[in-house]
């Protein structure tokens, strides 16, 4: 991970991180671009949970595009909402999104349209929040429609449960909007639970989110996604996203989550060690 994200993650990129919604989340990668104090990202998803915030928080950030950003099961992002409100640590820039307009940004980057248009922002405040966006006239009916511009991230990171040495990812579970992540970008780092032959790829291909000329890093580490659920391998960790939320209420106390539990460990491995009994709880038999 440390590579992958010193090689292909320098600051200034924006990347695309948490798009199969509330699992797989690469947490991992989040953690790395903080030890090595990346600046003026750009961060793009649709439901971040507290990755966002804790990048934000870690001063990483220049801007997000996203449709939500917060704590799912909690409450609000504190980090997030000290950044726009108070500019700490930083003032950030955001860009609004729907949930469905941003898997139609990226849409449109993967199939490298300009845009694609829609209605469904039609009324809402989005349009005015948003200045990417073009409201227009349909040639063909004459009604009023919305052009969503594509989105292109410099870089995609996917975690999934398995991937061969080329780089041909499997996800089962919700894939969210991470397919049309992948193919928009320029450069992906996938992110696996498990490194396996071209064969056992091969003999579920349907399962391949993102196929081997896309990626360009493979990293193999167990755990990258939590608190996270990976499906058929990990359970997601209710509590810890309680325990954050409390946590980092104050900035003093985000300091000291993230001292604890990101550069005070130096990978994923450490993370998981630091977790003991409670990682253990949390696994799941993998899917055969």
């Amino acid at each position: 991970m440390r590579d992958a994200i010193a090689r292909f993650v320098p600051d200034g990129s924006s990347v695309a991180l948490g798009c199969a919604l509330e699992p797989a989340i690469p947490f991992s990668a989040g953690h790395e671009l903080i030890r090595q104090r990346r600046r003026d990202l750009t961060l793009i998803g649709p439901i971040s949970d507290i990755l966002f915030d804790q990048l934000i928080g870690a001063g990483c950030v220049a801007k997000v595009v996203a449709a939500w950003v917060g704590n799912v099961s909690a409450g609000l992002a504190h980090c997030y909402r000290r950044a726009r409100e108070q500019g700490i640590p930083r003032r950030i820039e955001v860009v609004d999104h729907s949930n469905f307009s941003i898997g139609l940004a990226l849409l449109a980057g993967a199939l490298g349209a300009p845009y694609i248009p829609t209605k469904t922002l039609l009324g809402s405040d989005i349009c005015h929040t948003n200045p990417t966006l073009r409201e227009a006239t349909d040639p063909f009916s004459g009604e009023r429609i919305v052009l969503v511009p594509a989105i292109r991230p410099n870089v995609t990171i996917v975690v999934a449960q398995r991937a061969d040495a080329d780089g041909n990812a499997q996800l089962w579970g919700p894939w969210g909007v991470s397919e049309e992540a992948a193919l928009a970008a320029n450069r992906v780092i996938v992110v696996a639970d498990e490194l396996v032959d071209g064969d056992v790829i091969g003999e579920d291909p349907n399962a391949t989110l993102v196929p081997a000329p896309k990626a360009s890093a493979v990293v193999i580490e167990t755990g990258a996604a939590h608190p996270s659920p990976l499906q058929g391998r990990y359970r997601r960790d209710h509590e810890f996203f309680h325990e954050y939320h409390r946590g980092t209420r104050a900035m003093q106390g985000f300091d000291a989550w993230l001292s604890e539990w990101v550069t005070g460990v130096p990978d994923r491995a450490a993370y998981i060690a630091k977790l003991g009994a409670r990682w253990t709880s949390l696994r799941d038999a993998p899917r055969v």
